[in-house]
């Protein structure tokens, strides 16, 4: 029991640091980790069981609605989701002794951690990701068949796609994986349980997304949005922090430092290459890269007809985490727990990170509340201008502060909406309360 204990204290350790820097990471933020999509997650919950939106599936502001059942607003909800998510993964790896350690340090990531700090739908997509893996891994190891096989995975697909509609690219990747593996025993589970998964794609279109917008594909599918050759460079800079197990966020006005980024994540890489070619792995570490590599690749390629941000960790990291499991994995079998270094340095230098750029999300949030209380605006709609082709702005910021106050905002682009007393403008806001300002995201 004592050499049990000894032997997980490492690990142990590591999950009880990950949680402190989660909590810090949304803590001590001006805005608690908000982003424009957050603004509308926030109010999608708020306004259940009424469909706010359809560009969002209803997984994640539904989980949101049920914690605020807990006496917080959608805010400090989506925050307790985050940590909720973060433990049910190490949970359910430790139970089911599926890739435990590999999880742990995959986890404490600082990319990880900002992830499970935000208000972001693949805060919830990781835990059921996982799922995902291990029911795809005990199909694979055909440790699961029949029937029950087939349900299973099916309905992991389902979950997923109800959480992130980057989930189809999991359906098809398991679609072709079969495909490719037509003459093993686990080759029909895989292709009959995604077509299952897809007919619940299409029927969601019809019977979901037609009902509340019609004009959900008119409007988000165009062809030729982006050149290729700012794609690539776009791609090149996603991959590049995405698998820097230290720091995920570059400069975006360039700069030395940029450099030393993108060239970590670069070896990191060139390193996953070397050691997966120079490894004898097994079927399910083939279909975990397999995965990766599918999502990743559809991710970039979706662009070309689907209006994305930029990739980056945050899009790609659904797709990261099989790759990372799998490489963690080769790692630890060489060093074994010399590799929780790597957990160490990440949660320091994030720790430092945090510290030197640091906000504070609740004086901010005093001031937020008392602005909106001032102007009679703490349960009413609030209608916020911001020019629609800039989310990064300073000015949008404003509006993802007063959304953890009250998410009933609404971004309104038209310059004519300036003129109307009731909009509110950044400008005006800043005029009557005071913000303390967070340097990096």
């Amino acid at each position: 029991m004592i050499k049990h204990y000894r032997k997980n204290i490492l690990p142990i350790s590591i999950v009880f640091l990950t949680l402190m820097m989660i909590v810090l990471r949304f803590l001590l933020n001006e805005k608690g980790r908000i982003t424009p999509d957050s603004i509308r997650l926030m109010r999608t919950a708020n306004a259940l069981p009424i469909i706010d939106n359809t560009v969002t599936p209803i997984g994640y502001p539904l989980l949101i609605k049920t914690f605020t059942f807990f006496c917080i607003d959608e805010f400090w909800a989506s925050k307790l989701l985050g940590i909720s998510c973060f433990l049910l993964m190490i949970i359910f790896s430790w139970k089911k002794n599926f890739y435990f350690k590999e999880i742990v340090i995959s986890c404490s990531l600082f990319s990880f951690v900002s992830i499970f700090a935000a208000t972001f739908t693949e805060t919830l997509f990781l835990p059921f990701a996982l799922i995902f893996l291990f029911v795809a891994s005990s199909v694979i190891d055909v440790k699961l068949k029949g029937a029950k096989a087939v349900l299973l995975l099916s309905l992991s697909l389902i979950l997923l796609y109800n959480i992130r509609y980057s989930a189809l690219f999991f359906v098809v990747g398991i679609f072709v994986y079969g495909i490719w593996n037509r003459k093993k025993e686990f080759s029909k589970t895989l292709i009959l349980s995604s077509c299952i998964a897809f007919g619940y794609v299409v029927l969601y279109k019809f019977f979901f997304i037609d009902e509340f917008n019609g004009n959900y594909v008119s409007q988000f599918l165009e062809l030729g949005l982006h050149p290729t050759s700012k794609l690539l460079l776009e791609l090149f800079q996603g991959l590049a922090t995405t698998f820097n197990p230290f720091v995920h966020i570059a400069n975006p006005n360039g700069g030395f430092l940029n450099i030393g980024i993108y060239g970590i994540g670069s070896l990191t890489i060139v390193l996953m290459i070397f050691l997966f070619a120079k490894t004898s792995l097994s079927d399910t570490e083939q279909l975990f890269l397999f995965l990766g590599v599918f999502g990743i690749l559809c991710s970039f390629f979706i662009q070309y007809f689907y209006s994305l941000d930029a990739l980056d960790y945050r899009l790609l990291i659904p797709f990261a985490l099989p790759v990372w499991l799998v490489f963690f994995k080769i790692i630890y079998n060489k060093i074994h727990d010399v590799i929780f270094g790597i957990s160490i340095v990440s949660l320091s230098i994030g720790f430092v990170f945090i510290w030197l750029s640091k906000g504070d999300y609740l004086e901010n949030r005093k001031s937020a509340k008392q602005y909106l209380a001032k102007e009679n605006l703490l349960y009413k709609r609030i209608y916020f201008y911001n020019n629609a082709k800039d989310n990064t702005s300073e000015d949008i910021q404003v509006a993802e502060l007063l959304s953890t106050i009250n998410p009933r905002v609404y971004i309104v682009s038209n310059p004519k909406d300036t003129l109307d007393s009731k909009v509110l403008t950044a400008y005006k806001v800043k005029r009557n309360m005071k913000i303390i300002n967070n340097k990096f995201q």
